[in-house]
Order: structure tokens, then C-alpha cells, then sequence
């Protein structure tokens, strides 16, 4: 935290408080319990892997659909906050929620992750556009990487306590289920976030904006209209949105996908936890030095390097049939997984215009969440076609291609200011 100011730590802190619900709820204990339940209610591994990604595809189109408008209309001053605040709430919410669902009932199981998943995703839509606010240019690569690399070290906190509870509750040292260690975890996942995520509120200030209008949401249609209209204006921007929508799809996939596809393998939950806390480890040094490395080399450049990992991580994971291998993919995965977020972040808050930053990254998540609908989308099928889950993280490969064509074309933003 040395060197860094006090609105700067705020924003850090909330990847330290939400990172919680990624490792949890998204990659961790709730796909292990979900594919459980599923799978006590007579449903194939196949088919609940793919009923997950069905699942993901669902929310992430939801959400896609109204974060341009949202975004648009939390330019105007002191919006940005509110929208932020309820997001948070919704998704902690309804993680406490997922504590509190029968065992049996793995379809409420899935809506419920589902409304969750949309605070989450939606409260990261303004976490993001608050980055213009807390920080200058020159050091949005850094602080951006370290949002990401406490991310990963906050994490591991909450993951430990529910491993061990887990685990305990499995060798039977505490009188407890595995199915209740599990929704303990649920619990604590809504504490975490809840906490850490009150630095921002309270101390974060919206500093770029635009003035309020009498009809904001008549109006914030208009520009967005505007926006589409003058596309041409902001070719640097929507090249790379187009890019990232085809890497980040590969990126999100993989991560929300994991613990199922190690499932199917035969991986026993424990060393699916092991592997899982291991690689949040792995992961922070990695984030900071992408972060580094792109003030040496470009962000650019080592967005380059990020998705070239992913394409041979994808290659691997054809082949991949026992725990070494998941082992050696997951450290694979590590290495850049942070890095390749958080330089995607901060490459595109310095091609958009401040004032309308909440605008611009409402179409930052449109285009990610769009692609987050086709990459489980497009793994779910394969899967379910070939009976094989390897084929289907292989499928990934040729959005992680696509999108490394299309950032060729994209400008440098330390060179020539896009927007």
C-alpha cells in the first residue's frame, strides 16, 4: 500500500472484497455443491456441466442487455455511486441466499447464483469506471494490476476458512455436513464482500461527470444513440472491445468452468480446492508483474503475452487426463489470469473519454458479457457432442486466436490518445 493514495487503496480494496465471491461461488465451493446436488437428483455430469454454462450464458445476456443504459446514465454526477451500491447489495444479498437453499433443489440453486452473478458483474461494471476517478494515466497499469493482485491475496482469506471447514467437516472433527460446511462458506462470502467493499462507498467520489439533466434517463438515450452514431470517432475503442470480446470470452470461460471440467476428469473435490487456492497464490505476484512489464513494454505487449498462454493452455487441456495434469494447467492459467484483466482494464480506461467513462465501460462489459454467453455457450455444446470436456475447453482456442488478430490492429494509447 506504500505510495498509493487513500482513494487509490479504497478502489484496491473492493477486488480484495468481491475476489471473495469469484473464488467461492464462482470457480470453487458452489459448482462443487451444485454438481453434487445435481447429481443426487439424478441429473448426468455432462448435462449439469452444461446446464452451468447454459446457466452463465443466461445472466451474462441479461446483463449485457441493460449496461450500456445503466452506464449512460450514471455519467451524470452522483449516479455512479447509487448504481454501484445496489449492484452490491443484490449480489451480496443473494449469495447469503444460496446458504439457504434445500440441497435438492438445484435449479432455485442455479437462479438464485444467477441473480447474484448479475450484482456481481454489474457492481464490477461502475468498479471499473471508477478507475478514472481514483487515479492518473501514467499509473493505471499499476494500480490496476494491484486492484487484481489483492484480489488474489484477499481471496485466499475466506477460501482457507472454508476449505478448513470443509475438510473438517469431511474427516468428521466438526459435527457438521459437507453440504453445511459448504453453505457456511456461502455466508461467509457475504460477510467478506459486504465488509471490504465499504471503503469505496464511503470514500470514493465520483470526479469525472457529467452535469445533471432534468430528463437523465430521456436523455442518456440520446447519447447513446449519439455514441453509435458517431462510432467512427472512437474506431481505437470499439477495435479493441471487438478483440477483447473474443479473449476475455476464453479468459471468463475458463474461469467459471474450471471446477466442473476437473469434476468430469475424476478430480476429487479436496484437490480441486487445493488446486484452486494454490493458483489465487500463484496468481497476485503474476499481476503485479504483468503490471510491471507493461510499463516496461506496453500493455499492449503483454496482452499479447497473456493470450498467447491461453492458447496453449487450451491446447494442453486436450490432452490433459489426471491431477498432474490440471495441476500444471491451473499454474499455466496463473501466470497470466490476473494479468490479462487488469491490463485489459486500464488499457481502455486510457482510450475512453473520462466524462463519459461509465458510458464507455458499460460497452467494456457488454462486449465481455456478450462473450461470456458464447464461450460456455460453445463449450457447453462440444461437450455435450463429443462426451468429452477436454474437447470443449480446446473449442476455446480459436476465440483466443480471433481476438489476438484483432488487438494487432488496435493503437497504442501512450502514443496517441483514441477518444
Amino acid at each position: 500500500m506504500k505510495g498509493v493514495t487513500k482513494n487509490e487503496q479504497s478502489w484496491m480494496l473492493y477486488d480484495w472484497a468481491n475476489s471473495a465471491y469469484s473464488i467461492i461461488i464462482t470457480t470453487a465451493v458452489f459448482p462443487i455443491f451444485y454438481k453434487a446436488s445435481a447429481t443426487n437428483a439424478g441429473v448426468s455430469a455432462t448435462d449439469s456441466t452444461a446446464y452451468l454454462g447454459y446457466t452463465i450464458s443466461i445472466f451474462t445476456f441479461i446483463l449485457a442487455m441493460i449496461a450500456p443504459i445503466l452506464g449512460t446514465i450514471a455519467d451524470y454526477q452522483g449516479y455512479k455511486k447509487r448504481f454501484f451500491s445496489f449492484f452490491l447489495g443484490l449480489g451480496v444479498l443473494f449469495t447469503g441466499i444460496l446458504a439457504f437453499i434445500p440441497s435438492d433443489q438445484w435449479l432455485i440453486m442455479l437462479v438464485c447464483y444467477t441473480i447474484a452473478a448479475i450484482g456481481s458483474t454489474g457492481a464490477n461494471v461502475f468498479y471499473d469506471a471508477f478507475l478514472v476517478d481514483v487515479t492518473s494515466d501514467e499509473r493505471m497499469n499499476r494500480i490496476s494490476a494491484r486492484g487484481f493482485s489483492m484480489g488474489y491475496i484477499g481471496s485466499t482469506i475466506p477460501f482457507i476458512i472454508s476449505i478448513a471447514i470443509i475438510l473438517l467437516a469431511q474427516a468428521e472433527i466438526i459435527p457438521i455436513s459437507s453440504g453445511v460446511a459448504s453453505r457456511i462458506a456461502f455466508l461467509i462470502t457475504a460477510l467478506w464482500w459486504g465488509i471490504f467493499a465499504l471503503p469505496l462507498v464511503l470514500n470514493v467520489k465520483q470526479k469525472y461527470y457529467i452535469e445533471h439533466h432534468p430528463k437523465p434517463v430521456v436523455e442518456s438515450f440520446k447519447r447513446l444513440g449519439k455514441t453509435f452514431k458517431n462510432i467512427k470517432n472512437y474506431r481505437s475503442v470499439f477495435l479493441f472491445l471487438l478483440a477483447y470480446f473474443f479473449y476475455i470470452d476464453g479468459v471468463g470461460t475458463i474461469i467459471s468452468m474450471s471446477t466442473a471440467y476437473g469434476t468430469d476428469l475424476g478430480i476429487s473435490p479436496t484437490n480441486l480446492l487445493i488446486v484452486l487456492f494454490v493458483t489465487q497464490v500463484v496468481a497476485a505476484p503474476f499481476a503485479i508483474i504483468y503490471g510491471r512489464l507493461a510499463e516496461r513494454f506496453t500493455g499492449k505487449f503483454m496482452l499479447y503475452v497473456g493470450i498467447s498462454v491461453y492458447i496453449i493452455v487450451c491446447i494442453y487441456a486436450f490432452f490433459l487426463d489426471n491431477v498432474l495434469d490440471f495441476w500444471v494447467m491451473a499454474m499455466l492459467v496463473a501466470t497470466s489470469q490476473g494479468g490479462i484483466q487488469a491490463l485489459s482494464r486500464s488499457y481502455f480506461a486510457k482510450l475512453v473519454p473520462k466524462n463519459n467513462a461509465n458510458e464507455f465501460f458499460g460497452f467494456y462489459n457488454i462486449f465481455g458479457k456478450f462473450a461470456s454467453i458464447m464461450g460456455p455457450l460453445l463449450m457447453g455444446l462440444t461437450t455435450q457432442l463429443t462426451g468429452k470436456s477436454n474437447a470443449g475447453v480446446f473449442s476455446l482456442i480459436i476465440l483466443f486466436i480471433i481476438g489476438f488478430i484483432i488487438l494487432t490492429f488496435v493503437p497504442d494509447p501512450n502514443s496517441k490518445r483514441s477518444a
